[in-house]
């Protein structure tokens, strides 16, 4: 019994062994130890409750890339958005205007990238029910190196930035 035990032992570790001392496993790593994708952290959705416009809202977090490549975000969906797109805020005319960001949301290698309010961020469209402060919605992030993240994003209350996002036909003073 333990000659068997001891055979069955050195078959799986021989080739083991082999692959190890080739060098084959530090020229071609294996997925599973190589660099980690994009981190993401403190994701959020701004609530639609109290909102001029129910119909639309937007998501922020923080993406990290502690890769030596850049990656970007390339879209996003979400099953209560009938249209998910990525924004950025930008300046036209002396207003602030968003508009869809092409190309994606770069990433920078060995840095990250701050979606915020009143800068880069996913935009939910058509939305498919009102948001309120506590809820909680599903979210897929899609990077250019094929990678994916499913997230829960809690829904939170936040009205700092209600003009940029539900333009009114009355300029607001900046401040």
């Amino acid at each position: 019994m333990k000659t068997k035990l001891l055979l069955a032992c050195i078959a799986v570790a021989l080739p083991l062994l082999v692959s190890c001392g080739s060098g084959a496993a530090a020229a071609d790593p294996e997925p599973s130890v190589s660099t980690p994708s994009v981190l993401v952290e403190d994701a959020w959705v701004r609530a639609t409750a109290g909102a001029k416009d129910t119909t639309m809202t937007a998501a922020f977090m923080s993406l990290t890339n502690p890769g030596d490549t850049e990656i970007k975000l390339v879209s996003a969906t979400s099953p209560v958005a009938g249209v998910v797109q990525l924004h950025e805020m930008t300046t036209k005319d002396g207003k602030m205007v968003m508009q869809e960001k092409a190309g994606g949301i770069a990433v920078p290698a060995g840095s990250h990238a701050h979606l915020a309010p009143s800068g880069d961020h996913v935009m939910l469209m058509d939305l498919k029910q009102p948001l309120k402060p506590g809820d909680e919605l599903p979210l897929t992030l899609k990077f250019s190196d094929g990678s994916t993240h499913d997230l829960t994003v809690p829904v939170k209350n936040f009205t700092e930035e209600e003009e940029h996002y539900h333009p009114s036909e009355t300029p607001t003073p900046a401040s």
